[in-house]
């Protein structure tokens, strides 16, 4: 039994989803605020050069999860014949085909990938994250649950269009999942059945712990920064700390959030009982043990940025104890999306206005040459 079939029988509500959980988080407002009062005006306020050439772009259209998806498929110019194709996956909460949410609109993390798959001669397909489409309309509560497998779903028919589009070669398919998309990937031998073969995975920024363990490693460094920054008084932060961890345990326990008697409320709109279903099937998947289960043979590539301040370098040494044959590439001076972070005085700290790493494309570009 896979861990999506021992969850495939609850309900999730609205609330419980990745589209509501993460616009509540504290990870997220914290992340905001510390922006908003340690960033500094940068001398050039132009946005960095955007990496590669391009390519040529179409809109594409098709069903996933129930509703109908929006992405963008963009191949190489001027690439006679059939060539590889990479499926793009958004990391967590509202993040649409680009990469970009209402916390980071300037990210563009999947756009930068898809722009140099495409000078390497890999076509893509990128999309709209349930919830993360400009004209998406919150469900109505009264019209019933909102099932997390919605996500399964769409990872599965994006992989199916993208397959569809007659550029594509599908034996030679790699799925990139970035940041909590590379839990997908993981998976997407299973999400895509025995319909195409098993794709090459490339893990942008993975998680290497299960759910719970990383957001409490990241609210307990976002709470500490504010408490030192005299945002959050010292004892609301051990409250607040204290709370998340008596949640964590509850629900691996199968226990009722309720039964945690937590003191402040939800730690922030995190541990609400509306929430508690989702975090249960998210924690459920252990990055390692979903690498262990890959198929035999399965090319990987791992990339991390050696400034990403979301997952650490512990983290992906974990994720790495279960992939024995997968290449890694640390790359260096480059943040959890990708791009170029200096932790100096003056700094540009805006992500539109930082390049895209440099260190991505060769990696990609050697571990393609290989990958099929």
């Amino acid at each position: 039994m896979t861990d999506a079939d021992r969850y495939a029988g609850n309900v999730f509500t609205p609330a419980s989803s990745p589209v509501a959980l993460w616009r509540t988080a504290l990870v997220g407002a914290l992340s905001a605020l510390l922006l908003s009062t340690s960033a500094c005006a940068p001398a050039d306020d132009r946005d960095a050069e955007a990496p590669g050439v391009g390519g040529l772009e179409r809109e594409v259209t098709f069903e996933g999860g129930g509703h109908e998806v929006s992405g963008t498929f963009r191949i190489p110019e001027g690439t006679p014949g059939t060539m590889p194709g990479a499926l793009i996956i958004s990391g967590s909460g509202p993040t649409d085909r680009d990469g970009n949410s209402v916390l980071r609109p300037g990210a563009d993390t999947n756009l930068n990938l898809s722009r140099v798959l495409a000078d390497l001669g890999v076509a893509s397909l990128r999309y709209d994250k349930y919830g993360s489409s400009p004209d998406f309309e919150a469900p109505d509560p009264e019209e019933g649950p909102v099932d997390p497998l919605v996500f399964d779903e769409q990872v599965a028919a994006a992989y199916e269009e993208l397959v569809a589009q007659p550029e594509v070669d599908p034996e030679r398919v790699v799925v990139v999942g970035h940041s909590e998309g590379a839990l997908y990937a993981l998976r997407a031998h299973e999400l895509i059945g025995e319909r195409s073969s098993s794709p090459a995975l490339v893990l942008a920024a993975p998680p290497g712990t299960r759910y719970l363990d990383l957001i409490d490693r990241q609210l307990t460094e976002q709470i500490r920064r504010a408490e030192a920054m005299g945002q959050i008084r010292g004892g609301l932060a051990t409250s607040v700390l204290s709370d998340s961890r008596a949640a964590r345990a509850a629900i691996r326990a199968g226990r009722s959030l309720e039964s945690a008697d937590l003191v402040d409320v939800g730690v922030f709109g995190v541990y609400t009982g509306a929430n508690e279903d989702f975090l249960a099937y998210m924690d459920s998947f252990d990055p390692v043990n979903l690498a262990e289960d890959l198929p035999e043979g399965t090319p990987v590539l791992v990339l991390w940025g050696e400034e990403d301040a979301q997952v650490s370098r512990e983290g992906v040494d974990r994720l790495m104890t279960g992939l024995d044959d997968a290449e890694r590439v640390d790359v260096p001076d480059a943040d959890h999306i990708f791009r170029r972070y200096e932790d100096e005085p003056g700094a540009t700290v805006l992500d539109a206005q930082r390049p895209f790493a440099t260190g991505v494309a060769p990696a990609l570009e050697g571990f393609l040459d290989t990958a099929w």
